[in-house]
């Protein structure tokens, strides 16, 4: 398997909780004192946050993740690794310019991993393999091919994802300010009124000049240690020089080659904006497409596609699994004090961040 298939392996299980999380998976974010900073509404607070944005900027980005996945003895190495970026401690360098320059650098203890795009050429680099991979990216993509590792490691793309999730059911109030990268910040909280969720409150540290959110924190409904905290421990909002979008593969590092092929001319019709719980369709065909059912907070992802059978850990996990059914048909369920996950035997898979009966009643709703 070359390179770029490896690289986009340990990007995209991120990418994937990412988009039902809304975070990625990334140490402690340095906190000072809190200042004393102008009173603010919550309303006043949320408009700028949606409307904020800069032409760039640059520093680390640190996380601690745990979101009560267990521990599985005897997976294979890429496997452990995935689940080693999803949880613990992760640093960062990171750097953005506009929607298609961005570079990554995740620090292992004694490797580096890096992907960088400058909208022309992307490099996914794994030092530990010595192995590059150089991307040619089309004048007009669909979406670039490295654009979910952006999201993945970028504060204000995961906030996002929360801020969609605001609806009636969402409690948004200004819970106080504090101090992240040696910058004041305004600490914007949502709290879920709902119970089908998992997530008891997602913070925002928002910086009060630019208003870009520079901390996320994701309490669990039960528990008092947050899930996920994502965060900038030092960032300026300097524009990065175009340099810093290059690369340079090391000295005797084997470099694989890949073109991705230019997104096809194609009318879009609006589609309209489907009903609460209405399952939404596939963009495009294919088994394996996910399909979101519900909106906001209860929302669930389903994918098709049949989990292998074997001897391995996933298998030891799903045989002391509890077994469930209903309308939508037979399955196990998975639970962690974030996530849930329901594996039914027609090879349907469901997973959110909600109870295990709300995975059961959007399956119920679900397309076969």
């Amino acid at each position: 398997m070359g390179v770029a298939q490896r690289g986009r392996r340990w990007l995209v299980p991120v990418t994937a909780v990412a988009v039902v999380a809304g975070v990625g998976a990334l140490g402690p974010v340095v906190a000072d004192a809190s200042p004393d900073l102008p009173g603010i509404t919550a309303q006043d607070l949320l408009a700028k946050v949606q409307t904020a944005k800069v032409d760039g900027l640059s520093g680390t980005v640190t996380s601690s993740t745990d979101l009560g996945l267990p521990a599985l003895p005897g997976m294979a190495p890429e496997a452990d690794q995935f689940l080693d970026l999803l949880t613990g401690d992760h640093t960062a360098r990171v750097a953005f310019a506009g929607p298609d320059k961005a570079r990554v650098s995740v620090l292992d203890d004694m490797a580096e991993r890096v992907l960088t795009t400058d909208g022309k050429t992307a490099w996914v680099y794994d030092s530990s393999r010595r192995e590059a991979a150089k991307i040619t990216l089309p004048a007009r993509p669909a979406k670039p091919e490295v654009a979910p590792e952006k999201e993945t490691y970028d504060p204000q793309a995961a906030a996002k994802k929360f801020l969609a999730a605001i609806d009636p059911s969402t409690k948004v109030e200004v819970s106080g300010t504090e101090s992240v990268a040696g910058r004041d910040a305004y600490k914007l909280r949502l709290i879920p009124r709902t119970d089908k969720t998992t997530v008891g409150s997602v913070t925002l540290a928002v910086d009060s000049k630019t208003w870009i959110p520079l901390q996320v924190t994701v309490m669990p409904r039960t528990g008092k240690d947050p899930a996920v905290q994502l965060g900038f421990s030092s960032v300026s909002f300097d524009v990065p020089a175009a340099s810093t979008f290059a690369f340079t593969p090391p000295k005797g590092v084997k470099v694989t080659e890949k073109t991705v092929p230019a997104a096809p001319d194609k009318k879009v019709t609006p589609r309209a904006t489907p009903k609460k719980g209405t399952p939404t369709k596939p963009e495009r065909s294919g088994r394996d497409h996910p399909t979101v059912i519900g909106q906001g907070w209860d929302s669930v992802v389903m994918v098709r596609g049949q989990v292998p059978a074997g001897n391995g850990p996933l298998d030891q996990l799903l045989a002391k699994a509890p077994t469930v059914q209903g309308s939508w048909g037979s399955g196990r369920v998975l639970t962690t004090k974030m996530v849930s996950a329901l594996i039914t035997d027609d090879g349907r898979v469901f997973i959110g961040l909600v109870t295990p009966d709300t995975l059961q009643a959007a399956a119920a709703k679900a397309p076969r």
